[in-house]
């Protein structure tokens, strides 16, 4: 394990209220306050003049696919997607074939973590078998088999009843719950937000109520239940005004938005690009400034990316047909930047606060932070240097973004996992 020195950086790690000039020292794999002489002169040196160190940053909302659809991207190619972006830690998805119901999946993907991942890359259980919301997963087997939360993400538990008995569980094993909040029965066959942009392109439209309804039916039985439910992708501003007033009744909620629903409105569909199409859908103008005050006031916890990957032929279809999912990982940062720190004048602190600390915090993981003792994971950025992100060439096994061709201002020059660079000057430091 390599001694490092990291100097001349701009230092920022908001749990430990750090932001200004200076170093920072990695032996065996872990930050520490300092080095000898005699291992300052060994250390490996990287000059990170005119750059920021801050916290690996946290994704706890990723689809890797495997097992099952590795068409689309594997634990390698996802995890490398997410050293490029700065990613050093990130929560995978249940919702892979078959889906992460019992023990031997999850002791499948942890194996392929340990073969091939290149970050920190940590599963989550089902809520329900088969995620078909009929009977609960064996949910204290998957808490021993190492899932950090469950969830059905990709659909969403209908059944109140069976919701609350997963709640109640949840809380006695000590996982978190999280939820892809919708009403399936208000959005069949909607493939964008029902609005004046879904009429006029005569798409079915998926309205903002569908969303709130499941919202309020979560912030209702996390109430009744004391279980820890974290709202996933939330894109409506009745849903951030709903979570507000539960979290001010001290509701047991956290939520989180994604880069493309605090950058994008649904008024960008208008050409049919199938890579403007997820689930939820691009929102109003109103409801993205929503996101971007709950962001602010504390009301949404943290940035996920949803890092959802699909094949160009998949993706190639009608809009009606085609999967619903982007790309995220790779350009996340950058776009946050442009949309938090330059367009809505955000604190940079405030935003790598949203994208280290706070996701780690809601998941309860040792994640998210330079003080002395913590696992050396690290990202180094610079907030100014302009590039062209090319899709096709990324590091995903799939190339469906909004951004590609895009110029981004803000780019990763290093990521550091366990005090080892795994990736620096575009290239993945292969294992």
């Amino acid at each position: 394990m390599p001694t490092l020195w990291i100097k001349n950086a701009r230092v920022i790690d908001p749990a430990i209220k750090r932001d200004g000039p200076g170093d920072l020292f990695i032996s065996d794999g872990k930050l520490v306050t300092s080095l000898s002489a005699a291992a300052k002169k060994r250390a490996k040196k990287i000059d990170a003049a005119g750059l920021v160190a801050c916290p690996g940053l946290v994704d706890i909302h990723v689809h890797f696919r495997e097992p099952g659809q590795t068409h689309k991207e594997t634990i390698a190619t996802g995890s490398r997607a997410a050293a490029a972006g700065g990613f050093t830690t990130v929560v995978s998805m249940p919702n892979t074939s078959p889906p992460a119901d019992n023990v031997g999946t999850i002791q499948f993907i942890h194996d392929a973590v340990r073969r091939d991942a290149v970050v920190k890359v940590l599963p989550t259980g089902c809520i329900t078998v088969g995620l078909k919301g009929l009977a609960l997963a064996p949910i204290g087997s998957l808490k021993r088999a190492g899932v950090v939360a469950i969830t059905d993400d990709g659909e969403c538990v209908q059944s109140n009843e069976l919701m609350r008995r997963a709640c109640e569980y949840a809380k006695m094993f000590g996982l978190p719950l999280m939820d892809h909040c919708q009403d399936a029965s208000m959005t069949q066959g909607s493939v964008m937000n029902e609005g004046v942009t879904s009429t006029r392109l005569g798409l079915r439209g998926w309205p903002h109520a569908a969303e709130d309804v499941i919202v309020a039916r979560n912030t209702i039985l996390a109430e009744l239940t004391g279980a820890h439910i974290h709202l996933q992708h939330i894109s409506s501003r009745h849903s951030v005004d709903i979570i507000r007033r539960a979290k001010a009744r001290g509701v047991p909620i956290t939520a989180e938005a994604t880069p493309h629903h605090l950058a994008l409105t649904d008024n960008l569909l208008a050409g049919y690009d199938t890579n403007f199409k997820m689930n939820p859908p691009l929102r109003t103008e109103a409801d993205r400034r929503a996101l971007l005050a709950g962001l602010r006031d504390g009301t949404l916890d943290c940035i996920s990316t949803d890092h959802a990957p699909h094949t160009d032929y998949e993706k190639d279809k009608e809009f009606d047909y085609a999967p619903n999912g982007i790309l995220g990982l790779e350009t996340a940062l950058a776009v946050v930047l442009e949309t938090l720190v330059r367009r809505s004048r955000f604190k940079l602190a405030r935003v790598i606060d949203l994208m280290t600390r706070q996701p780690a915090r809601v998941l309860g993981l040792p994640a998210g932070t330079l003080a002395p003792g913590a696992p050396a994971d690290l990202c180094l950025f610079d907030s100014a240097e302009t590039w062209t992100y090319d899709a096709k060439a990324g590091f995903s096994k799939s190339s469906n973004s909004p951004w590609h061709g895009r110029t981004l201002t803000g780019r990763v020059k290093t990521t550091i996992v366990d005090g080892r660079v795994v990736f620096a000057n575009s290239h993945i430091a292969e294992r």
